[in-house]
């Protein structure tokens, strides 16, 4: 059975998704307010089968579209794109955004499947 647990935010829409604490290596692309190009390494706060929290040092705004590329733990690469829905304050001048994978999203969720496998797989053998 599921936990819910209420937020303060009123309107913030609820969230169904599988959701996994996980640092996961990223890189995030997207386009700068001028049309620049940009890209940022990072690593995820959490995943979910629906999208990802991590920080970025690059300036993004709810509605923008990323690019995401990630690797699954056997190696083979994903890539999706998403878009921005939360943004947050964080330390040292960075934000904590939230994304929702928009395209493919078949993509995300077989990383999320595999990582899941891949933590449950470890568990065991863990003392």
């Amino acid at each position: 059975m599921a936990t819910v647990v209420s937020t303060p935010y009123q309107n913030e829409e609820r969230r169904f998704a599988l959701r996994m604490a996980l640092r996961l290596p990223i890189v995030v692309s997207g386009r700068s307010d001028d049309g620049a190009a940009w890209s940022e390494p990072t690593e995820t706060d959490d995943i979910s089968t629906a999208g990802a929290l991590f920080h970025l040092n690059q300036k993004v705004s709810i509605g923008e579209k990323l690019y995401i590329r990630a690797h699954r733990p056997d190696g083979s690469p994903t890539e999706a794109t998403a878009t921005v829905v939360r943004l947050s304050p964080a330390i040292y001048g960075t934000a904590r955004v939230g994304v929702q994978i928009a395209e493919p999203a078949e993509n995300w969720t077989r990383l999320f499947v595999s990582w899941v496998a891949d933590e449950q797989a470890a568990a065991p053998g863990e003392s």
